[in-house]
C-alpha cells in the first residue's frame, strides 16, 4: 500500500465530487410501504449521501455528477440536494417525454423496521436518467482539470445500473487519477440491483475491473465476497459475527490483491434487531490496520445511510488530519449518528460527531 497524497485545498473548487443516482425516497415512518395512506420523502442515494454528510455535517465543498428528468419529480429532487448544499452543476438535465417512456427520476420506498421486523425496501429504478449516462456524456476535463477536485467518490450501486454505468465509472476514475484526484469506491452490493444481470459472477467481472484503479476501497464483508470473492461471509456468519482478526486478514487480503490501494475499510454490523445493532469499523492504511470504537448494543431508528456517513466521516478525517486512526473514528462516530434519525442522509453536526468520539454520552444538551 501506497500513502495517501491529497491536493492542497487551496488548489481546488471542491473537496469532494461524487458520481451516482439520487432517488426521491417514500418512507412510511414507523409502519410498511404495503399499508401505508401517507409518506414523507427524502432524497438519497449511496454516492450522493457522502457528499451531502461532507457538505452538511464536516461543511466541505462538494458536487454531485448525475442525471434527473426535467419534471416536477426532478425538480423537487433538486430542490432536497439544495437544501443540502451540494453543488449541482455537473448534473444533467433530461427532457420530459410526458410519461416516462425515454427516460425517468427513480423511486425507492423503504420501510426503517422495527424488533424482529427488518428493514426493507423496494426501488422503482428502471429507465432512470442516470442509468442512461454513458461516456464522454460528461465533461471531466472541465471538471477536474479547470475546476479542481480534491477527492472522487464512488460506488458498485452506481456501477450495477446498467450496461453503460460501469464505463463511466471507469472513465471518471482514469481521468481523475491523471489530475492527481483521490479515488474512493464503495462496494456496496445490491441483490436487486444485479439479479437480471448475472448477479455475482457478473458484479464481480465489473468490480475487479475497476477495484485496480481506486485508491480507497470500502464496504461490508457481504461486499467483498460478493463483489469481489475476497471473503466467504456467504459460507458464514455474516458480517460483525467473526473474530475481529478475521477482518484484519480480511483488510491484508484486499490490500494484498489490489497493491494500487492506498486505505482498504470495513464496516462492521451485528443485527440483534432491526433496532439493536453492533457497530464498528476497521480500516488499513500504510501497512497498519486501526480499529474504531466498538459500540455494542446501538439503538437504531434509520438503518439506511449509515455506511455512507461512515464514508463521509472517514473521507473527512483523511481530508483534515491525514491520520487512518481518526479517519476511522470520524467514520464510526458519524455512521453511529446518523442512525439515530430519519432518512437516508445524516443530520448530524461536526460537533455532535466529536462530541461521541470523545466519549460523550446521550445526556441533554442544553
Amino acid at each position: 500500500m501506497t500513502k495517501l497524497e491529497i491536493k492542497a485545498a487551496e488548489t481546488c473548487r471542491y473537496d469532494l465530487v461524487a458520481l451516482g443516482e439520487v432517488m426521491l425516497r417514500f418512507d412510511p415512518g414507523e409502519g410498511r410501504v404495503r399499508t401505508a395512506r401517507q409518506f414523507r420523502v427524502w432524497e438519497g442515494g449511496g454516492e450522493y449521501n457522502v457528499a451531502r454528510g461532507l457538505r452538511r455535517c464536516f461543511g466541505m465543498r462538494t458536487a454531485l455528477v448525475s442525471a434527473l428528468v426535467d419534471n416536477e419529480v426532478g425538480r423537487l429532487l433538486e430542490d432536497l440536494i439544495l437544501q443540502g448544499g451540494v453543488d449541482m452543476s455537473f448534473v444533467r438535465w433530461i427532457p420530459f417525454d410526458g410519461v416516462g417512456r425515454q427516460a425517468r427520476n427513480g423511486l425507492n420506498f423503504t420501510e426503517r423496521g422495527f424488533g424482529v421486523r427488518g428493514a426493507l425496501g423496494c426501488s422503482d429504478r428502471g429507465h432512470t436518467a442516470a442509468a442512461q449516462l454513458k461516456p464522454d456524456d460528461i465533461d471531466w476535463a472541465s471538471l477536474f482539470a479547470e475546476h479542481g477536485v480534491r477527492w472522487l467518490h464512488t460506488g458498485g450501486i452506481f456501477a450495477a445500473l446498467s450496461e453503460t454505468t460501469p464505463e463511466v465509472v471507469l472513465e471518471a476514475i482514469t481521468i481523475a487519477r491523471q489530475h492527481g484526484t483521490l479515488v474512493s469506491y464503495d462496494l456496496n452490493y445490491r441483490p436487486s440491483l444485479w439479479e437480471a444481470s448475472g448477479g455475482p459472477r457478473r458484479a464481480r467481472e465489473i468490480n475487479r475491473d475497476i477495484a485496480p484503479h481506486v485508491d480507497v476501497l470500502v464496504g461490508n464483508e457481504e461486499d467483498f465476497d460478493l463483489s469481489l470473492g475476497l471473503s466467504d461471509a456467504g459460507r458464514g456468519p455474516h458480517s460483525g459475527e467473526r473474530p475481529i482478526a478475521e477482518y484484519r486478514r480480511l483488510l491484508q487480503r484486499a490490500a494484498d490483491s489490489y497493491p494500487n490501494l492506498k486505505a482498504v475499510a470495513v464496516t462492521l454490523r451485528t443485527v440483534h434487531t432491526a433496532t439493536i445493532n453492533d457497530w464498528n469499523a476497521l480500516c488499513r492504511c500504510n501497512g497498519t490496520t486501526y480499529e474504531a470504537m466498538p459500540r455494542a448494543n446501538l439503538e437504531i431508528l434509520d438503518r439506511v445511510g449509515g455506511g455512507d456517513a461512515f464514508m463521509s466521516g472517514l473521507i473527512f478525517g483523511f481530508l483534515t488530519t491525514g491520520d487512518a486512526q481518526k479517519a476511522v473514528q470520524y467514520g464510526a462516530a458519524h455512521g453511529a449518528l446518523a442512525m439515530t434519525t430519519p432518512g437516508d442522509t445524516s443530520m448530524m453536526s461536526l460537533s455532535d460527531v466529536e462530541r461521541l468520539m470523545a466519549g460523550g454520552g446521550a445526556r441533554v444538551v442544553r
